[in-house]
């Protein structure tokens, strides 16, 4: 084998060997590094400073304007029907220390190519009443969307979707991309029918989810026979069984079909991950989907039409190693990330 040659050892030491980390020069990189990096290669330290979702600057509530995307917690899980705990998910989240700033797969810097910003939780009224913190909830994301700013948000449990999908999809039902175990499209349950089982049923009811435009990936678990609702309504469901067969390939180009180019909401469920990456949920199902896999269905939605997103079910109290809340910011990024590339981003400021 041949060692590196004289010349090319100079050369890289010429270019590289005064050059601090924050010293780039491929185009690309340059762009990023010129916001993520100041002189001599510094950049904030990822564990210092008050603790925010992805590291974005925190903004009070009450000051939406010259925001392009909102991130917020709804720390609420008074609708679970197994383990409690998702309550807690928005700390989780808010406690992992890095992740970001680049997305290398979609090439770009959401945080600091966005105005995006932290506006702190949903103030619930009560921490007993799950019909007055779905109000709560509609009411906080009605005043975001009235701002013409994106929401974000981290449960909580996934009853959260549906005052979220009450707010954005007042004006016109919105189609949906939904990652999860579970359908999510159950009835009521002992007279409770606002249980994280069924937020899509209850958002189709109420004229704000079009379930024609409804895609949901990675369905699994003994539970199928109290999701009749998808398939009656016409949403198309995509069970982790198939997914090896069908291809993560295959599954993205169908759901680009069913959303097509209408408003869309994407909603991430922690448990559609497989345990063994996100142990910490409520419900756990086994054979669930990689990080990869779940990575690569995300990153496959670039250019829709999103109008908002939320990753839920993070029960940190069942995860030792943090690894669920790890996955989860990631998912929150990725999310975040595709915002960017979506027609519906308030383009009315400049971007950061």
């Amino acid at each position: 084998m041949m060692a590196i040659s004289t010349e090319k050892l100079d050369q890289l030491r010429a270019q590289f060997q005064s050059a601090d980390g924050g010293t780039l020069f491929t185009e690309k990189y340059q762009r990023v590094a010129a916001k993520i990096f100041s002189d001599g290669g510094r950049r904030p330290a990822p564990y210092a400073g008050l603790p925010t979702l992805l590291d974005a600057p925190y903004r009070a509530a009450t000051q939406l304007q010259e925001l392009q995307v909102a991130l917020f917690g709804a720390p609420m899980d008074l609708g679970v029907t197994n383990r409690n705990g998702a309550r807690f998910g928005p700390r989780a989240l808010r406690a992992i220390e890095r992740v970001g700033p680049y997305n290398d797969a979609l090439e770009t810097a959401p945080l600091h190519e966005m105005a995006v910003a932290d506006i702190g939780d949903v103030p619930f009224q009560s921490r007993f009443d799950l019909a007055q913190s779905h109000k709560d909830i509609e009411a906080f994301v009605s005043d975001i969307v009235a701002a013409g700013v994106l929401p974000m948000a981290v449960g909580g449990d996934h009853s959260i979707s549906h005052p979220i999908l009450r707010a954005v999809g007042r004006e016109r039902p919105v189609g949906m991309i939904h990652i999860d175990a579970h359908c999510d499209t159950g009835g009521s349950y002992e007279g409770e029918k606002f249980h994280h089982g069924g937020p899509f049923r209850n958002a189709v009811l109420d004229g704000v989810l079009d379930p024609e435009r409804t895609i949901q990936i990675g369905i699994r678990g003994a539970a199928g026979y109290i999701w009749e609702f998808s398939d009656m309504a016409g949403m198309t469901v995509i069970e982790a069984k198939d997914i090896t067969a069908l291809g993560i390939d295959t599954i993205i180009e169908r759901a680009r079909a069913v959303v097509g180019d209408g408003p869309t909401y994407l909603s991430f469920d922690i448990d559609s991950l497989d345990p063994a990456f996100a142990p910490g949920t409520g419900t756990p199902e086994v054979g669930g989907l990689t990080t990869r896999e779940a990575l690569a269905l995300i990153r496959g939605m670039k250019g829709l039409n999103l109008v908002g997103g939320d990753v839920v079910e993070v029960a940190p109290a069942y995860d030792p190693s943090t690894n669920t809340a790890q996955n989860g910011a990631q998912m929150l990024f990725e999310i975040l990330s595709l915002l960017q590339f979506s027609p519906s981003l308030p383009q009315s400021y400049p971007q950061a």
